[in-house]
């Protein structure tokens, strides 16, 4: 399976992400996880990208793109992999095209998880007030669905016009959600 997982803030993609990667036996890569390897390590790329980050600007696609295709041309995805957070708009999704046809495979599903916006407003409040993640507040929240709508808007019309895009609600109990995310990227 070689999937990206799509869905607002709030949605579960972290938590369906890793039991997905589990069911299918394949890595999870989330683009946080691939900035902080970079930045650790003190690559080339983290070096660029972590200007940018202390900026509190958003790291450019060339330094993204160029982190994601080093990722992927690992062994551990030979099988396939879940990417978590990339593509974020649609001249990412040709480029992860450019890649994977690069590599010789295809993408085989678009995971959007979707949720109503009240419900995830409503648990993002309640995460930041058990983290204590004080810049969670609902004005933050709701601009930041509005931006994750805006910008995702494009990429799950490119990835429906392809045959690709697969939406499933997000909102029930962890299980069953990963149950209904499984059904319906294998029965598609």
């Amino acid at each position: 399976m070689r999937a990206v997982l799509l869905g607002p803030p709030g949605a579960g993609k972290g938590t369906q992400a890793a039991r997905l990667a589990e069911q299918w036996g394949i890595p999870a890569i989330s683009t946080g996880d691939i900035f902080r390897a970079n930045v650790k390590g003190a690559t080339e790329l983290g070096r660029k990208a972590q200007e940018f980050m202390h900026a509190g600007a958003l790291v450019p696609d060339e330094i993204t793109n160029a982190m994601v295709r080093d990722r992927l041309s690992q062994d551990d995805v030979t099988n396939g992999f879940l990417l978590d957070g990339y593509p974020r708009n649609p001249d990412q999704a040709v480029e992860l095209d450019t890649m994977l046809s690069d590599l010789g495979v295809e993408l085989d599903a678009a995971i959007e998880i979707t949720a109503d916006s009240e419900l995830v407003i409503e648990r993002l409040l309640k995460r930041a007030e058990i983290e204590g993640r004080a810049d969670d507040t609902e004005p933050v929240i709701r601009k930041r669905l509005e931006v994750y709508a805006t910008s995702t808007a494009p990429l799950t019309a490119f990835y429906a016009g392809r045959g690709l895009l697969v939406q499933v609600d997000g909102i029930g109990e962890v299980s069953e959600v990963t149950d209904r995310l499984v059904a319906a990227v294998e029965t598609r």
